[in-house]
């Protein structure tokens, strides 16, 4: 890539995520020599307009939320990534995005020109599986919206002799 169009590698993070996602995603973006692009979305919120890098402006669904300006990125999940990518020899940056996890990934990564998009898989349980089965995998509806690669880190596999949680019986 031209300096004017650096490499990139987006990154889903949420608060609570395990520490896995991101550092799986330091390996890539080294690899890659690319800058790693932390997303956050905001599913409470939805965006008014996009800015050149990716970021947007958005304001809450909640009508009664009297904060009408942009929340920005979470900030207890900055302190966090900043803690866990020092040193790790990794150009980084966050964004803070609003609406559906899988579109806004999908267009910050469109804007960006990013090389791939890499999220964690949902935790093994009952409750993650039926989250998943009614709102579906933000992996798959990646997979199937837009060209890049998306890389699936998983969290906690179910091994094969192992029923996975929504198979009942």
């Amino acid at each position: 890539m031209t300096a004017s169009h650096p490499a990139r590698v987006i990154v889903g993070v949420a608060p609570g995520q395990r520490d896995a996602v991101v550092l799986q995603a330091v390996g890539f973006a080294s690899h890659f020599a690319a800058e790693l692009v932390c997303a956050w979305v905001d599913a409470g919120r939805y965006m008014v307009s996009e800015h050149p890098d990716g970021s947007m402006s958005t304001l809450s669904f909640d009508p009664d939320n009297t904060d009408l300006a942009d929340e920005g990125f979470h900030p207890g999940l900055r302190a966090h990534l900043e803690s866990l990518l020092e040193g790790r020899g990794v150009a980084w940056s966050t964004r803070a995005l609003a609406g559906d996890p899988a579109l806004a990934l999908g267009r910050l990564a469109e804007t960006l020109g990013a090389s791939m998009i890499i999220v964690g898989t949902r935790e093994s349980s009952i409750r993650g599986g039926l989250q998943a089965f009614f709102t579906g995998s933000i992996a798959v509806r990646l997979a199937h919206r837009q060209h890049r690669p998306v890389v699936m880190i998983p969290l906690a596999p179910v091994p094969f002799d192992e029923r996975l949680p929504w198979e009942f019986g």
